[in-house]
C-alpha cells in the first residue's frame, strides 16, 4: 500500500504539473490560431496561478467537510473539463476563462492529494511516500517543454489539452478502487471574511509578481496589484488572530519542523522556480537553440529525479533531515548558479552533468523537505498544514520567476542593450544563491529534528 497510494496520487500531480509548463512552449502556435498576440496570451498562464492562489486555500476546509477522497475526484474532474475548454477555445478571453477552470481543478489536486497521502501513511513511513510522490510530480515540469514541443510540432497544439484526459479518468478509477483512506469529518463552518481576504491576498501577490516577470499589461499594474496583495495578507494575520477557526492559521508555524521548512524551502523554491523560466531562454536566446533541442536538454534532469528515489530513504535514515537538507539545499542552490557559467562553448555533457546531479539534489531535497513538514503536525492539524504549504509553493514560485524576471530587465538597462547572455549568468548567480542560503536554515535544527519520520537517531549516536 505503500507504494501504490502515493503514485496512484502522482497520476494527478503529474498532470496538473506537466500541463502547467507544457502550454509555455505552445503559447506561439496557440496565439497563432485563436487570433491573439503571444504576449496577450500570457494572461492564460497569470489566469492559471491567480485560480491557484485564490482556492488552494480553501482546499483544507473542502477536504474536511465533504471528504479528501471525494474532494480529489472531483478536483481531476475540474481539470479535465478545464482542459477540454482550453482545446476548444476561440478566442484570448475564452482561453484565459478556461485556463482559470483549469486553475481551479488544480487548486484541490495538489494540497489534497499531499493530505491523502500523509493520513494513509505512518510517519516513520512517510519519506518513502514523499519519494515515490514527489518523483512523477517532478517529471512534469521537466517533461512539459519536450513534450509540448513535440505535440504543437507534429501533430497540434490541442493535443496538450487532450492528454490530460485519458490520464485524468485513469486517476478517478485508480483512486476510486485502491485508496482507502479515512475521513477527518467536521462540521466546522467556513470563514468566509477569511477566504475573500486571502483570496485578495494571494491572487493579488501572485497576478502582481506574474505582470512584473512577464509583463502582458502595464507594469504599474502589477506593483499596484502586487502592493494590494501584500497590504490584504498583512489584514489577513490580523483577523485571523481574532478569529476561533481561520481558514488558515497561523498558529501552526509555532511547530519548529513545520515553520523551518517552510522557511527554508521558499527560499530554495525561488531558485527552483526561475530556472523553468532562465534556461530555456537562455538555451534558445543565447545559444541559438530550438524549443525541442533545449527541452531536450533540460530533460536530463528527470533522470537525477528518478534516481534520487532509490538514495532519498537511505540519506535521511543515514544522516537525518538537518544535516541532509542543509547540504542538498547549499550545493542544489550553488549548482544553479553554476548554470550561469555556461556560454555557447560549453561542452553539451558538463551542461547535462550539472543539471542531472542538481536533478538529483533537489528530488531528494523536496522528498525530505515535505516529509519534515509533517514531523511535529497533528492529523487534525494535517489539512490546514497542506493548503498552508501549497500556498507557500505558489508564492515563493511566482517570486522566484519575478526576481529572475526583475534582474534581466534591470541588467539590460543598465547595460543599454537587448537581452543578451550576460543577463541570464547574473541572474541564475544570483537565485541560486537565494537558494543556497536555505541551508542555513535547516543546519541551525537539532541534530535529532524528525528522527522518528527519517529513522535517523543522531541522539543514540551521539551517546555511543
Amino acid at each position: 500500500m505503500i507504494r501504490v497510494t502515493p503514485l496512484i496520487l502522482a497520476v494527478a500531480l503529474f498532470m496538473e504539473q506537466m500541463d502547467s509548463t507544457v502550454i509555455a512552449t505552445s503559447l506561439p502556435a496557440i496565439a497563432a490560431d485563436i487570433g491573439a498576440e503571444p504576449i496577450a496570451l500570457k494572461l492564460a498562464l497569470t489566469a492559471y496561478f491567480v485560480a491557484l492562489a485564490i482556492f488552494i486555500p480553501i482546499s483544507g476546509w473542502m477536504a474536511d467537510r465533504f471528504g479528501a477522497k471525494t474532494v480529489f475526484r472531483a478536483a481531476i474532474a475540474v481539470f479535465m473539463l478545464g482542459s477540454l475548454a482550453c482545446s476548444f477555445s476561440f478566442s484570448l478571453e475564452s482561453f484565459v476563462l478556461s485556463r482559470f477552470l483549469q486553475g481551479i481543478g488544480s487548486s484541490m489536486m495538489t494540497p489534497v492529494g499531499r493530505l491523502l497521502l500523509v493520513r494513509s501513511t505512518p510517519r516513520n513511513e512517510l519519506v518513502s511516500a514523499m519519494a515515490w510522490l514527489t518523483v512523477p510530480a517532478l517529471l512534469g515540469p521537466l517533461t512539459g517543454p519536450l513534450i509540448g514541443g513535440f505535440l504543437t510540432t507534429y501533430l497540434s497544439w490541442h493535443w496538450i489539452f487532450w492528454i490530460n484526459i485519458p490520464i485524468g479518468i485513469a486517476g478517478i478509477i485508480l483512486v476510486g478502487i485502491f485508496l482507502n483512506v479515512p475521513d477527518v469529518a467536521t462540521q466546522r463552518r467556513i470563514d468566509v471574511r477569511g477566504f475573500l481576504i486571502a483570496a485578495v491576498a494571494f491572487s493579488g501577490t501572485v497576478f502582481g509578481l506574474s505582470v512584473v516577470s512577464l509583463p502582458a499589461l502595464p507594469i504599474q499594474i502589477g506593483y499596484s496589484t502586487l502592493a494590494i496583495g501584500v497590504l490584504a495578507g498583512v489584514l489577513y494575520f490580523w483577523h485571523a488572530r481574532r478569529t476561533e477557526h481561520p481558514l488558515l492559521d497561523p498558529a501552526l508555524f509555532r511547530h519548529r519542523l513545520f515553520r523551518a521548512t517552510i522557511i527554508g524551502g521558499s527560499f530554495f523554491r525561488i531558485g527552483v522556480g526561475a530556472v523553468p523560466f532562465l534556461l530555456p531562454l537562455m538555451l534558445q536566446l543565447g545559444f541559438g537553440l530550438t524549443p525541442f533541442q533545449s527541452g531536450a536538454i533540460t530533460f536530463v534532469s528527470a533522470i537525477g529525479a528518478i534516481t534520487s528515489k532509490f538514495l532519498a530513504e537511505f540519506i535521511y535514515a543515514r544522516f537525518g533531515f538537518p544535516r541532509s537538507l542543509g547540504f542538498a539545499s547549499f550545493f542544489g542552490g550553488a549548482l544553479i548558479a553554476a548554470q550561469g557559467l555556461f556560454n555557447v562553448e560549453t561542452p553539451a555533457p558538463i551542461i547535462m552533468a550539472v543539471l542531472l546531479i542538481g536533478g538529483v539534489l533537489r528530488s531528494v531535497f523536496f522528498t525530505g523537505s515535505n516529509a519534515l513538514g509533517y514531523a511535529d503536525i497533528s492529523d487534525e492539524e494535517a489539512s490546514q498544514a497542506t493548503a498552508i504549504v501549497a500556498v507557500g509553493q505558489q508564492l515563493s514560485v511566482a517570486f522566484g520567476v519575478a526576481v529572475a524576471g526583475a534582474i534581466l530587465e534591470m541588467s539590460t538597462q543598465l547595460r543599454g542593450s537587448a537581452l543578451a547572455l550576460i543577463d541570464f549568468q547574473i541572474a541564475f548567480f544570483v537565485v541560486g544563491g537565494v537558494s543556497a542560503l536555505a541551508g542555513l536554515i535547516y543546519w541551525r535544527l537539532p541534530a535529532d529534528a524528525g528522527s522518528d519520520v527519517s529513522g535517523h537517531r543522531a541522539v543514540a549516536e551521539a551517546k555511543e
